[in-house]
């Protein structure tokens, strides 16, 4: 099969490429911003993966990616790239930060969305996965706005691409973990992520292989899987 996924050169991204990649009838295409040294290792060390560099902050670089999407014929779509997280409280926050935010990592994820549905419509048959948050099912972490509202609207719109193109065998899932240690949370206080681990049911922080493996079943899984969103918070949401 031939996979995207975006973001795919660190943090999860990779641990996902580095799964995927075990499969040798798997031909694994990645994005990457600004980790051309991880992407090249990446390539390096897995011969059926190829970099692609889309920095979603830059227009022309998504018109280049979305270009060349056709000529790649992806089987399926892997959004997990997403950019740093804006932390204050909403009322302080200025609605420029919002509207940035949408623009830095919705739209292109909705641009790539759009270019790889018109390849699955063709050939009958995709598969779209979305790497969203718990958050928007738990207590979103304070001043966490618009990363928080930028994952409802993505979750949202994986709702409508199951609705929309399951006539032509097309696929959306999601998968939302909880809190890991990755380069996005990097700049978290070790004080807080104390606290996590201590209030965790299971005392200890999901990872991201941990997180690949839910990816790898929507990649395998029947196209009856459609519409569904993997919670993956130790069932912290349970009422």
């Amino acid at each position: 099969m031939n996979i995207l996924i975006t973001g795919g050169a660190s943090g999860l991204g990779a641990a996902i490429v580095k799964l995927l990649a075990k499969d040798s009838g798997n031909t694994i295409f990645l994005t990457y911003a600004n980790s051309a040294s991880a992407a090249k290792e990446l390539e390096a060390t897995y011969t059926n993966t190829q970099a692609i560099h889309c920095d979603f902050n830059d227009t022309s670089s998504v018109d280049t990616t979305v270009s060349k999407l056709s000529s790649l014929d992806i089987d399926i779509l892997i959004n997990n790239a997403s950019g740093s997280i804006h932390k204050e409280h909403f009322y302080k926050t200025n609605p420029d930060v919002f509207l940035h935010s949408f623009q830095q990592n919705i739209i292109p994820t909705l641009r790539i969305t759009q270019e790889a549905i018109k390849g699955f419509r063709k050939k009958k048959t995709g598969k779209i996965i979305n790497i969203i948050s718990s958050a928007v099912i738990n207590k979103p972490p304070i001043g966490w706005g618009s990363y928080v509202a930028n994952k409802a609207y993505l979750l949202a719109m994986s709702k409508v691409w199951a609705t929309e193109y399951i006539k032509f065998n097309v696929t959306s899932n999601c998968v939302s973990p909880s809190f890991m240690l990755t380069e996005l949370n990097k700049d978290t206080d070790e004080r807080v992520v104390e606290q996590i681990v201590e209030d965790h049911p299971l005392k200890k922080l999901l990872t991201v292989d941990e997180v690949a493996e839910a990816v790898a079943y929507f990649v395998s899984a029947s196209p009856h899987v459609n519409g569904t969103n993997l919670v993956l918070n130790a069932g912290a949401d349970l009422a």
